[in-house]
């Protein structure tokens, strides 16, 4: 079967472009959304997609295909385009409907910790709903390590409600058995679901773009609620402004505003917004011993760890090492360098100590 797609329903775009039609992406970490990404962008055929993302890092861009990059969008040869989620998904959006060249179809990727029902009122409770018509919501599923106690994570359970079609990955990986249990699974907590299976990310595009599997009506109680909050919201803003307004004229106000915004950005919290997970940051100018970072990974990373991935300086490597961790698997992928090398790394999971895993790390260095 082919990957070739032909959209249902073709219109002459104009500029802001309407009814885009656009395809989320949710999945809870390492699942492979990214990888689907990848799929989706190598194998657009003459479809020109626009790919909204939280960061380009894992976007696997082959250089032969860049035309440009700038801070927030990459460009490829092939007409599709990269971009990331800055300044708010609203945002994003506009950025990519304004282009004036053209552009098919859009996919937005949430991150692995999100509930995906904010993202999808965004696009039926806001003006975005007279440009777009959100065409689907896709869940990817990592079929060897998901079982509904692992992540004790509400947002994991509610990407597989809110999806309109699940794609259980890695089904290589998995016994035949554990895929069926999964299947099952999956029907409880979204009756009626459509399941895909998928190696590496590769599902034909015609069973996950334009396929038109979302219902706007489903929603239509969240997004009055949705509406009324925004109005709320803008209210209060306005209100805010004339408070800070009258407060420009007290020099001491303003300088204390601006210290306690220091101080809130220099210990800066850690904590993401969904189920406690927690993102853990280290850098370091000095490189690691490789033989003190394998047995960091496999006698000291906590076991509450579902996703790390940083870029790697070892002591006895001229390369640049890209790191993925997802679930109880690591891969490291070396290249050359482009930058002064040096050590950055990010591990994201629950009930971790930021503090302990620092001082380990800190003490992998060469």
């Amino acid at each position: 079967m082919t990957d070739t797609v032909t959209l249902s329903n073709p219109t002459t775009l104009d500029i802001p472009k309407r009814g885009m039609p656009v395809t989320i992406v949710t999945g809870f970490l390492g699942s492979g959304k990214t990888t689907l990404l990848n799929h989706i962008l190598s194998n657009c055929q003459d479809l020109k997609v626009a790919i909204l993302v939280n960061e380009f890092g894992d976007i696997n861009i082959d250089s032969q295909l860049l035309v440009s990059m700038d801070e927030d969008m990459v460009e490829l040869s092939n007409g599709c385009i990269c971009c990331t989620i800055n300044d708010g998904l609203v945002d994003a959006v506009y950025d990519v409907l304004v282009r004036n060249d053209r552009v098919d179809y859009m996919v937005i990727e949430t991150t692995g910790v999100a509930d995906p029902l904010p993202i999808i009122l965004t696009f039926l409770g806001t003006e975005l709903r007279d440009f777009t018509r959100l065409d689907s919501i896709i869940t990817v599923v990592d079929t060897e390590t998901f079982t509904p106690d692992r992540f004790d994570s509400e947002a994991a359970l509610k990407q597989i409600a809110y999806g309109d079609a699940t794609i259980l990955n890695k089904t290589d990986l998995a016994s035949p058995e554990k895929v069926q249990e999964l299947e099952a699974y999956i029907s409880t907590v979204k009756a009626g679901a459509r399941i895909l299976h998928s190696q590496h990310g590769q599902v034909p595009l015609p069973l996950i773009l334009d396929v038109g599997y979302n219902n706007p009506e489903a929603y239509a109680d969240l997004v009055q609620e949705e509406i009324e909050q925004t109005q709320h919201d803008r209210d209060r803003h306005h209100s805010d402004d004339r408070h800070q307004y009258r407060d420009r004229h007290s020099h001491d106000r303003h300088e204390d505003r601006t210290h306690h915004h220091h101080e809130h950005h220099h210990h800066h919290s850690d904590h993401l917004d969904n189920d406690g997970f927690v993102s853990i940051a280290f850098e370091s100018d000095r490189p690691f011993d490789v033989k003190k970072f394998e047995s960091f990974l496999q006698e000291q990373l906590p076991k509450n760890v579902f996703r790390a991935k940083g870029i790697l300086w070892f002591s006895d490597s001229d390369l640049r090492n890209i790191f993925q961790l997802s679930g109880p698997r690591f891969d490291l992928h070396g290249e050359e360098w482009r930058t002064p090398p040096k050590n950055q790394i990010v591990f994201v999971g629950r009930n971790l100590n930021a503090d302990e895993i620092r001082q380990n790390l800190t003490g992998c260095l060469a």
